[in-house]
């Protein structure tokens, strides 16, 4: 870290703490050159996720889009509101400690059937409804036949 005052490249900390936030640390130094002090702050470096989409179009990922999604397919079933946040974290999470600077929006979607199957099955079904784009009864039948063979 150079010394905003005469450019020297060493320095010794003298005190750090967490911001406010918790979302950084600020650390006091002083310069081993000309003796001043000056202030430092050091956070985590956020890199943007892009999802890529079906149509190879690409956008920011967006935990809110997850979080809408499972919502809709946990209405009136006992899926908490932890329970879907929890799941959004965890995908979140995954992608993260992938280092992935980009996710097929495919691997999302089946993660996220992944979790619904074990907590309801109910909920599964419709988020694979509109996630796989079920066109006729039959697609629902062999996705509950699939539930079912797996389940005995």
């Amino acid at each position: 870290m150079k010394c905003p005052f005469c450019g020297f490249e060493d320095s010794k900390v003298i005190d750090s703490r967490s911001t406010e936030d918790s979302m950084a640390i600020r650390r006091r130094r002083e310069c081993l050159e000309c003796n001043k002090r000056y202030t430092t702050y050091e956070k985590i470096e956020d890199i943007p996720i892009l999802v890529i989409k079906k149509d190879s179009s690409r956008e920011y990922f967006d935990k809110s889009k997850i979080i809408n999604g499972l919502i809709k397919a946990c209405q009136k079933r006992p899926v908490s509101r932890l329970q879907i946040e929890d799941i959004a974290s965890e995908i979140e999470k995954r992608i993260s400690n992938d280092m992935l600077s980009e996710v097929n929006s495919d691997y999302i979607g089946e993660v996220i059937m992944e979790k619904l199957k074990k907590i309801d099955e109910v909920s599964y079904v419709r988020f694979a409804s509109v996630y796989r784009q079920f066109t006729d009864i039959n697609t629902f039948m062999d996705e509950i036949s699939k539930l079912l063979t797996k389940k005995n």
